[in-house]
């Protein structure tokens, strides 16, 4: 089949991003003796600066990896939470029926700086400097910006300029959308500053934790509590301070969680907790499974049978979802188990569903009461990717995604999030903005999802990770929000299923369903909806709409932003990376 650019093969290292600065950066590292981790984390910063519509430092960085000593995967988690006085009571006082998408309201705790040096202090080899460089260089001297960075900034510019000052004097420079080379020395002062507090102390491991504790304990967090403080426009239409203090800072630290997995065939499936929506991949991998026999790839393309089964186990994993996940006790004993995936497997038919149908996994499924009046309302941005940003600020699954692999063996893939430049208004004497995550909680109490202080929200950041017959063999994922665990089952069945390598499995035309609710302000669903490539081809659409399924074509290529890396028994390492948006690569020797 035809490829976009062909799959790299090598033995000594592999990076693949979102962006091609963030991949030779990663390359730079690994060439310099650093590992797959120093290579992440450099590449990570570098995606800030190169990236910023879609991540900031003031985001989160989710991960799943495995080590050249140890082949056992591990999660880093580092999703911050809710602020202390984030209070249902709080939102109901301010008159609001969900938490807004934009502005200060829905700010979680920065995790971005901390999990990134956590995941550097104990897996890699490198100094705060050595990794940071990159980052500070294209800050202070100018990176070179995409054109969906000046998109985005169109797409919210009366907004910057009518209620955000701060972000007009950084992304409006004389009045116009930032295009070309664009610097931030603001951003760069600050990086700058905590380099030199982590550098006061000596060793390496010191310095990082002392890095850390400069941001959560000192003036980022004191910029970010008196910021806090001031109100701002956000997408409710009215002004409203936020509620993150430097206590809240200062009392929450990055972690590592141990990941969920589930085994298909000689496959070993690995996602995060149910915190966040990773284990909807794996219930539909399970579900998917059981159809094994009746899926078929014909020259890279899935069959129409192909992808109807693959919609409509979406459906079921999703609806699961909204019912049973969040941080909190999820059943992901019974949601993964045989017998809870045949029942729910046999609800699938020939036809589209239209009914968001969650199982009792632990007693009688409760959806949230408001997802009737959220049907069918059309959030702006549409459905065909990114960036998906309103005129309030609103934003829809914008973020950045990474593989490395090295020859030793180590393996790595994160999701880097939030603190876009259009969440929030930026905080000029830090240079970048807060995050929005806190969008994702429901204001209605006793669900999984319910908003409470310093809670995580269940966020759609989902890294993922595969092990072949006990062997760690491969790392990918996408940006995309909701639909990042849908793009990624297309990758999978491709790759699995349909025996394409990686670069034709993400080459291979991808689709995704609507029909459940966004976790994006405001909370939009359309039941029947599905969104397509129309590479898929005209027959394969047309038995698609006859099984009920109301069609968006998005164009040839429009849907998914995947990368992944991999490694085999004999040591080859191989990566690939979409061209879909023109800026993604993979790099390697």
């Amino acid at each position: 089949m035809f490829t976009t650019r062909p799959e790299l093969a090598g033995t000594f290292g592999m990076v693949a991003s979102t962006h091609w600065l963030a991949s030779a950066t990663g390359m730079a590292v690994l060439e310099d003796g650093g590992n797959a981790f120093d290579a992440a984390v450099a590449a990570g910063f570098v995606l800030q600066v190169a990236e910023p519509h879609l991540c900031g430092p003031a985001g989160q960085v989710p991960g799943i990896f495995v080590t050249a000593d140890d082949p056992t995967p591990r999660a880093l988690a580092s999703q911050g939470p809710s602020p202390a006085a984030a209070t249902p009571e709080h939102f109901a006082d301010l008159g609001l029926d969900l938490i807004p998408g934009s502005g200060l309201l829905p700010a979680t705790v920065p995790g971005a700086w901390d999990g990134w040096l956590l995941l550097l202090r104990d897996y890699g080899t490198k100094s705060l400097r050595e990794v940071l460089r990159y980052a500070i260089g294209y800050a202070r001297n100018g990176t070179p910006l995409v054109s969906r960075v000046g998109d985005t900034i169109r797409a919210v510019e009366g907004l910057f300029v009518e209620h955000w000052p701060t972000s007009a004097a950084l992304w409006l420079p004389g009045g116009k959308p930032a295009a070309g080379l664009h610097k931030n020395p603001a951003l760069a002062d600050t990086w700058e500053r905590l380099l030199r507090e982590a550098e006061a102390v000596s060793g390496r491991e010191a310095q990082l934790d002392a890095g850390r504790r400069a941001w959560s304990q000192g003036f980022v967090a004191e910029a970010i509590d008196a910021f806090s403080r001031t109100a701002f426009r956000d997408d409710s239409g009215r002004d409203h301070a936020g509620l993150l203090t430097g206590d809240d800072l200062a009392s929450w630290s990055a972690s590592y969680e141990d990941p969920v997995s589930v085994d298909v065939d000689d496959w070993r499936l690995v996602k995060l907790g149910g915190w966040t929506q990773g284990p909807a991949l794996l219930q539909q991998a399970l579900l998917m499974h059981g159809f094994r026999d009746e899926l078929s790839f014909v020259d890279g393309v899935a069959s129409e049978r192909t992808v109807h089964l693959a919609v409509e186990a979406a459906k079921l994993a999703f609806a699961d979802r909204e019912a049973w996940y969040g941080d909190t006790d999820v059943p992901l004993d019974v949601l993964l188990s045989a017998s809870y995936t045949d029942a729910r497997r046999a609800l699938i038919t020939d036809t589209a569903s239209a009914d968001l149908r969650p199982g009792d996994a632990r007693g009688p499924a409760r959806l949230p009461a408001i997802l009737d009046s959220l049907q069918g309302l059309r959030a702006e941005g549409g459905a065909t990717g990114e960036p998906t940003v309103g005129p309030q600020g609103q934003t829809r699954g914008d973020t950045v995604h990474l593989d490395v692999v090295d020859a030793a063996g180590n393996l790595v893939s994160l999701t880097p999030s939030g603190g876009w430049l259009q969440s929030s208004p930026t905080i000029p004497e830090l240079g970048f903005c807060l995050d929005s995550r806190g969008q994702m909680f429901w204001l209605e109490q006793g669900l999984p999802n319910s908003l409470a202080p310093r809670k995580r929200p269940r966020i759609t950041l989902s890294p993922s990770l595969a092990l072949r017959d006990g062997v760690p063999a491969l790392a990918f994922g996408t940006p995309g929000g909701d639909q990042q665990d849908q793009w990624q089952l297309c990758f999978w069945l491709a790759h699995v299923y349909g025996d394409l390598n990686l670069q034709e499995s993400i080459d291979a035309p991808a689709w995704h369903t609507t029909a459940f609710p966004s976790s994006f302000y405001p909370r939009s669903w359309n039941p029947r909806e599905l969104v397509v490539e129309s590479r898929l081809g005209a027959s394969t659409l047309d038995g698609l709409r006859n099984r009920g399924h109301e069609l968006i074509d998005a164009g040839d290529w429009a849907l998914g932003r995947l990368s992944a890396v991999s490694r085999s028994d004999d040591g080859v390492l191989r990566a690939a990376a979409n061209a879909r948006g023109m800026q993604g690569y993979a790099a390697g020797r």
